[in-house]
């Protein structure tokens, strides 16, 4: 499951429960939706989302064992069709959402948990335990249109790209921040959490208008956005109206 907190104008979406690796089961999904569009329903100027999680893992990707047990091929595909389906809802949200987004990787991101992290505008990681890896091809699974897209969109290096999904590199925060998938590295995850915090503050301070920077952000990347069904162009053929 998730919790959502609220300090000032920053929402803290903490990843929780029983499973430390917070695989990504229709439960979670779900929940981690609900607390997105409370987030927004509750923006304002200056607000912003740091996404983290409790425990060892950020996120080890799909809930693979509850799709393997349904029983049939057919009904995996159904389990495996719903699991990609609410979580190309969650990528909308926050690549939607009307104020800067910062994830602070507390631990392990794979997979899918890896697109999570790449979701937001700023990613932050531990030094001292933790990879990003993308583990589909090491499994035999394939990539939804939306996935490679994201991918393209957050990662502009096509070498980085071949790295990252044609060798299924494990890449710690030195080799992250190097490719510049990740913005910043810390020593610890408490450090990690409150430097997202401070990034937090200062992004806030600014009380930018959340649908003119939600707009700016989806321009910015027009080929996911296409794929998640976000109108081409957005608020960008309305005619520019200064407030000055």
């Amino acid at each position: 499951m998730c919790c959502l907190e609220k300090s000032g104008n920053i929402f803290t979406l903490t990843l929780t429960g029983e499973d430390d690796e917070h695989r990504l089961s229709p439960t979670l999904i779900e929940s981690i939706h609900i607390a997105l569009k409370q987030v927004r329903t509750n923006a304002k100027p200056g607000s912003v989302l740091i996404t983290t999680a409790q425990g060892k893992f950020f996120s080890n990707g799909f809930d693979l064992e509850y799709a393997a047990s349904a029983g049939s091929s057919t009904g995996s595909d159904n389990r495996f069709g719903g699991i990609f389906g609410g979580f190309k809802f969650v990528i909308a949200e926050l690549l939607s959402l009307p104020m800067p987004t910062i994830a602070a990787v507390s631990g392990h991101a794979a997979a899918a948990g890896f697109f999570l992290a790449l979701s937001h505008d700023y990613v932050l990681m531990r030094k001292d335990g933790g990879v990003l890896y993308m583990s589909e091809l090491n499994i035999g699974l394939n990539f939804p249109d939306f996935y490679t897209a994201l991918v393209k969109s957050k990662i502009p290096s096509p070498r980085v790209r071949r790295d990252v999904l044609l060798r299924s590199m494990k890449i710690r925060e030195d080799k992250a921040v190097e490719m510049g998938i990740v913005d910043f590295a810390f020593d610890t995850v408490e450090e990690t959490k409150e430097a997202a915090l401070k990034l937090a503050v200062k992004l806030g301070s600014n009380k930018w208008n959340g649908e003119v920077y939600a707009d700016i952000r989806m321009n910015s990347f027009p080929e996911i956005c296409k794929l998640l069904g976000f109108v081409a162009n957005f608020k960008s053929v309305v005619p520019f109206k200064s407030k000055l």
